[in-house]
C-alpha cells in the first residue's frame, strides 16, 4: 500500500502565502513523478504542478510565477509553495504520486492523497 498524507492547507487572505506538503509512505518501489492537483466546486480536477524524479517541473499557466513545486526524493515528499494567492486558487488540493509499489504491477500507476482544503478569502 502506498499512502499520501497532505498537510499545510488552510485559510489565507488574497495575496498571502501557503505551503503544502505531501509525504508518501508504504511499500514504494519507485516514483516517476509527484504533483499537485486541485478541484474547485463545480469544476473538474486540474493539474497544478508536477515534478519528476529528475526535478523537472511543470506548472499550470494559471499558477506560473506564483507557485513553486519542490521535492525531497530521499523523504518521498513533495511541497507546493503558493504565493500571491488569489480567490480562484480556492479548492481542494490533492497530492499525486506516479509510481510503483513493491509487489505491484510492472506498469506505474497513480496514487492519490485525500485532499486538503485551501481557501483564499478577500
Amino acid at each position: 500500500q502506498v499512502q499520501l498524507v497532505e498537510s499545510g492547507g488552510g485559510l489565507v487572505q488574497a495575496g498571502g502565502s501557503l505551503r503544502l506538503s505531501c509525504a508518501a509512505s508504504g511499500r514504494i518501489f519507485s516514483i516517476n513523478a509527484m504533483g499537485w492537483y486541485r478541484q474547485a466546486p463545480g469544476k473538474q480536477r486540474e493539474l497544478v504542478a508536477t515534478i519528476t524524479s529528475g526535478h523537472n517541473t511543470n506548472y499550470a499557466d494559471s499558477v506560473k510565477g506564483r507557485f513553486t513545486i519542490s521535492r525531497d526524493n530521499a523523504k518521498n515528499t513533495v511541497y507546493l509553495q503558493m504565493n500571491s494567492l488569489k480567490l480562484e486558487d480556492t479548492g481542494v488540493y490533492f497530492c499525486n504520486l506516479d509510481g510503483r509499489a513493491y509487489g505491484g504491477a510492472y506498469a506505474a500507476r497513480d496514487y492519490w492523497g485525500q485532499g486538503t482544503q485551501v481557501t483564499v478569502s478577500s
